[in-house]
């Protein structure tokens, strides 16, 4: 079930769906981008077959190895190579680069809305795939790249807001500034769907993974998720909040939150390890900005 349709709701569906529809442009994935999905997804394909897809776009593959070589992973030297690249890393990890690298263009253009640029969705978004990756470096999680991918793209549903229905999300923004309340309740009343629901349905479109698509749907609600997909839906949401706190780039949607034990039990954090998250957010989103928005 989407929690943020309930069963029934046809009202909702066909705003959704209506709004997937007239978004043009960002609602098509990059070709070579569905290519990588395609591979990874299917247990036969090897790092030879990933390779050469990614060979045949010269920018995404420097991208890659830019990344592979940035602090953000600390591998021991210099990787020049793409084959050793995606040996070293896996064909799923080098799945999820390629996808962050080439979901960059999304937060690109669209119309401006006053605090609610590209660029503020951006950097929100890096804050909390930053702070997803460091949530699952503590837990002792090796499913790094993965996490920093579904924070990057947990918020898709407001690109496609941003897009179709600049006037109402603009309205929703302003009556959260005028009395704030939870933004996905105010958005209901708003529009009559939230940006989760929205971000599930150009999810499905492009057929992500699974576990990016719940993450995407559910991550204001993961407790209405079952277990299987608590986990990665659990750090993002309390990613989520830890980058509202943080106040970087657009940090209205899970501002009215907060940090409760139960909320930092509930994915094994200390309020010392909430609190240098925090600290360290602003320097690590500018490595991150770096990387992948250059």
């Amino acid at each position: 079930m989407n929690p943020t349709m309930a069963p029934g709701n046809s009202d909702a569906a066909t705003i959704v769906n209506s709004a997937i529809h007239g978004i043009g442009e960002i609602a098509t994935l990059p070709e070579i981008t569905v290519r990588i999905i395609s591979i990874v997804e299917d247990p036969k394909s090897t790092a030879r077959d990933l390779h050469g897809v990614i060979k045949n776009d010269p920018a995404l593959a420097t991208k890659i190895l830019k990344v592979v070589n940035s602090a953000f992973y600390g591998l021991p030297g210099q990787i020049s190579n793409l084959d050793r690249a995606i040996i070293l890393l896996g064909l799923s990890a080098v799945k999820n680069i390629a996808i962050a690298a080439s979901m960059t263009r999304m937060f690109q253009g669209g119309t401006s809305i006053e605090g609610f640029s590209g660029m503020d969705l951006w950097r929100h978004s890096a804050a909390v795939g930053v702070a997803s990756r460091a949530i699952a470096t503590i837990q002792g999680a090796i499913c790094l790249e993965e996490m920093f991918l579904a924070g990057l793209i947990h918020d898709l549903g407001l690109l496609v807001e941003r897009q179709a229905l600049p006037k109402k999300i603009a309205e929703v923004i302003a009556r959260y500034k005028a009395a704030p309340k939870k933004f996905c309740t105010i958005e209901e009343e708003v529009i009559g769907a939230d940006h989760q629901a929205f971000g599930q349905a150009l999810a499905t479109k492009w057929r992500f993974p699974r576990s990016l698509t719940t993450v995407i749907g559910y991550h204001h609600k993961p407790q209405l998720l079952a277990a299987e997909f608590r986990p990665i839906t659990d750090i993002v949401h309390v990613a989520d909040i830890l980058a509202c706190k943080a106040g970087l780039g657009f940090s209205l949607t899970a501002g009215f939150d907060d940090v409760t034990p139960e909320l930092l039990e509930s994915v094994s954090l200390s309020q010392s390890d909430a609190d240098r998250i925090i600290a360290e957010l602003p320097e690590h989103v500018t490595a991150a900005e770096t990387l992948f928005h250059s």
